[in-house]
């Protein structure tokens, strides 16, 4: 028997003539167009959407503008998942307020994901995963992946493969902690970080330098310095017996 599936498309200005009020998903998957330019508008102060955060997200970035809206439009078990740029995780603000609202008076971010640069066309810039859940089965913490360094080149782009996709969703669905890649972060941890989700401050990848044996490297410097002298002698022996000047 077919199966067919019906899809609702529509094509307007999603912030300021939104095509589906009324409507509730529960899941939600986007792309929005990175740090996009937005009227701002404060009358918009009075749409259900916004208002509730008491701010609107900066007219020159309408990243969490893009977020407000889709929460809005989540199912009470809806989850949502929507790549961003990275300064949405750190930028202040008028930012910073909407984030820390959706963290610590709604609690509904589940998990932030560091993708690599330059895997999508048009931009190069690094991206990230941020993953959001009304009715959330793990309240007490925040799951961070940094992803950003398995993929595989392939020509001018970086390309994540099966393996590495694999890897963030299995990461993901069992909310493991693995070394230089994916920890559990408190809510209290990160409320003391004033609610900047830079994922480096959560999952430490530093790879400390080997350590340089400056002893070692002074008894090689002497033993080829030995070696040139031994080697200068040489060549003047030779110059000697065949009655030419030594070029030093």
């Amino acid at each position: 028997m077919e199966c067919i599936i019906p899809f609702d498309i529509k094509q307007e200005d999603t912030l300021e003539h939104p095509q589906h009020l009324g409507k509730t998903f529960e899941a939600i998957v986007a792309n929005p167009p990175f740090s996009a330019q937005w009227s701002a508008n404060p009358i918009l102060m009075n749409d259900e959407r916004f208002s509730q955060y008491g701010k609107l997200a900066p007219a020159s970035k309408a990243d969490f503008a893009f977020v407000q809206h889709m929460i809005h439009h989540l199912a009470d078990n809806g989850a949502m998942a929507l790549v961003l740029p990275h300064g949405a995780l750190f930028r202040g603000g008028a930012e910073g307020h909407i984030r820390r609202y959706l963290i610590e008076g709604k609690n509904y971010l589940d998990a932030v994901i560091g993708l690599p640069a330059n895997i999508f066309y048009g931009t190069s810039i690094p991206t990230c995963i941020m993953v959001y859940k009304i009715c959330r089965e793990h309240p007490d913490d925040i799951l961070f992946i940094d992803a950003s360094n398995d993929f595989e080149k392939v020509k001018t782009q970086n390309h994540l493969r099966h393996q590495d996709i694999d890897k963030i969703i299995n990461t993901y669905r069992e909310r493991i902690t693995i070394e230089k890649y994916s920890r559990k972060a408190l809510l209290s941890e990160i409320a003391e970080n004033d609610y900047n989700l830079n994922i480096p401050r959560y999952v430490d990848t530093f790879e400390a330098e080997a350590s340089i044996d400056i002893e070692a490297i002074a008894r090689e410097i002497k033993a080829i310095d030995e070696s040139m002298a031994a080697t200068d002698k040489t060549i003047a022996d030779f110059c000697k017996e065949l009655n030419i000047s030594t070029p030093f």
